[in-house]
């Protein structure tokens, strides 16, 4: 006999605006080639909340072969409709009802995920200025404190709120939060803040070196640091869809 248990996995939202198989597996493979550390293998989940209309078991059956050909793993669809919930089934993949938060309002407007009860898993950050940090906000209960390096290879969460380090974050190491992300040494590996789609999620850094800085799902990935931005405070938001860097 086996133990089941449920735990935490990072699941990608691919959310399809519309219907292209070919050119979704280019971009999607141009993703992969510049973040095979992030993209390469990763799951994802297939959101169809966003296309004027549902589509037909074969349609979607190719979306998810051209995005197994880009080199992701297309593991079920997101929370949607009854008429969702019959598509999976007819093509044997579940609903994640994980995404229900981030889908649509019955009136079509997309809704900003409720962060889940705090826990004892890697969390967000306040935000912070340039070197020591000015007045920055108190935090929540659901603030996650991490007081040691994070090395490479390592990856902490936090869980409904935000995720507040101390000391470096290394090349290779990656930290989450539901929240905001508040590192006061260096931050040389990746950071994803906004995890369950909080678009109004800060990252906050008083050395800035990253691989990877993502918001919310919009990410950038640095092969070279721009001059403006190594080793300075920086703040990074969303402005619409555009990912923001700046200096503090």
């Amino acid at each position: 006999m086996g133990e089941l248990k449920f735990g935490q996995v990072g699941i990608a939202n691919l959310r399809l605006k519309r219907l292209d198989g070919p050119g979704l597996q280019r971009e999607l493979a141009d993703k992969v080639r510049h973040a095979p550390q992030l993209f390469d293998r990763a799951p994802v989940v297939l959101d169809l909340s966003h296309l004027g209309a549902l589509p037909d078991a074969g349609t979607v059956q190719s979306l998810l072969e051209h995005i197994r050909q880009a080199g992701l793993i297309p593991v079920g669809l997101a929370y949607g409709t009854s008429e969702n919930e019959q598509l999976a089934r007819s093509l044997g993949l579940p609903l994640f009802a994980k995404f229900r938060a981030a889908y649509e309002r019955a009136g079509g407007e997309p809704m900003v995920a409720t962060p889940p009860p705090p826990s004892r898993e890697p969390a967000p950050v306040p935000p912070a200025a340039a070197a020591p940090p000015a007045a920055a906000p108190a935090p929540s209960a659901a603030t996650l404190h991490l007081d040691q390096p994070v090395r490479s290879g390592q990856q902490v969460y936090a869980r409904g709120g935000d995720l507040v380090l101390n000391k470096l974050v290394a090349n290779g190491a990656e930290v989450i939060a539901d929240g905001s992300i508040h590192v006061y040494g260096p931050l040389r590996g990746r950071a994803l803040a906004g995890a369950m789609g909080d678009e109004k999620a800060r990252i906050y850094c008083r050395e800035f070196h990253a691989e990877l800085v993502s918001i919310a799902g919009h990410y950038r990935v640095f092969e070279a640091i721009p001059d403006d931005l190594r080793g300075h405070p920086v703040q990074v938001g969303l402005d619409g869809d555009k990912l923001v860097i700046a200096r503090l």
